[in-house]
């Protein structure tokens, strides 16, 4: 019987290596594009033709789009709105990953299960937060880490407890999404092994099978809703990493 853990394994479908580096086409990197591809039809079929009175397409997409924007003004505030499209993209690349993972039956991979690509989006998120802190506020984006009004050693503790925090925000937002959407695969993937296992006792195999069955389903319909919901505080956490680079607090 398969391991709970062997859904997560990369396979290389077109072997290719440039340079001494190994940047083979695997599974993990079609999926991802498939992502981009949905995510591109999602955008250009709800844009194509915009009208006043939107149609089922474009407010959809009217919706997801406002919903970040409005994320970004509560957080941080109307200087946020330039950064909408990268915190709308990153939510869209996140949401439709961790979706596509539970589509059953046709082989689906969830990258965001894996932590080189959660650390990837993550220090994106980092780099473009400290370009924007030091473009703005050049060396007084250091006062983000030193407390007002505080004493020399006071603050020197505090400064370095600041910048180690700091510096940890991208291993932070990486690993949460990985280890959410890790764990809740490997659920689905034990208890549909129990559907299986219990179900073919040669004894009442149906009863013994409808339990976890039912288990399985409503572990599915929570796995959507941490699909939707890792997507969402990974978006909330980096609109609040700008708010610091922004507005300095």
């Amino acid at each position: 019987m398969a391991s709970p853990m062997e859904q997560f394994e990369v396979v290389k479908l077109h072997p290719l290596e440039a340079g001494g580096y190994d940047l083979s086409f695997t599974n993990s990197s079609l999926w991802m594009a498939i992502a981009i591809g949905v995510i591109a039809v999602f955008m250009f079929v709800g844009t194509a033709r915009p009208q006043l009175v939107p149609g089922r397409w474009q407010a959809a997409v009217e919706y997801v789009y406002d919903f970040v924007r409005k994320m970004l003004d509560e957080n941080v505030g109307p200087e946020g709105r330039r950064y909408a499209p990268l915190i709308f993209a990153v939510f869209m690349f996140v949401l439709v990953c961790n979706l596509l993972g539970l589509l059953p039956w046709v082989g689906a991979f969830t990258p965001t299960s894996h932590i080189s690509v959660t650390i990837g989006l993550a220090f994106l998120v980092f780099i473009v937060v400290c370009i924007v802190g030091f473009w703005r506020h050049g060396l007084h984006f250091f006062s983000l880490f030193w407390p007002k009004d505080a004493n020399i050693f006071l603050g020197a503790f505090v400064f370095v407890i600041e910048v180690l925090s700091f510096l940890s925000r991208p291993f932070t937002l990486a690993i949460r999404l990985f280890a959410n959407m890790t764990a809740g695969h490997v659920l689905l993937k034990v208890f549909g092994t129990f559907v299986v296992a219990l179900g073919s006792f040669n004894a009442l195999p149906y009863v013994f099978g409808v339990l976890p069955l039912a288990v399985n389903v409503a572990l599915t319909a929570l796995e959507v809703l941490i699909a939707v919901v890792q997507a969402y505080v990974f978006a909330l956490l980096a609109s609040l990493y700008l708010n610091d680079a922004v507005n300095l607090h």
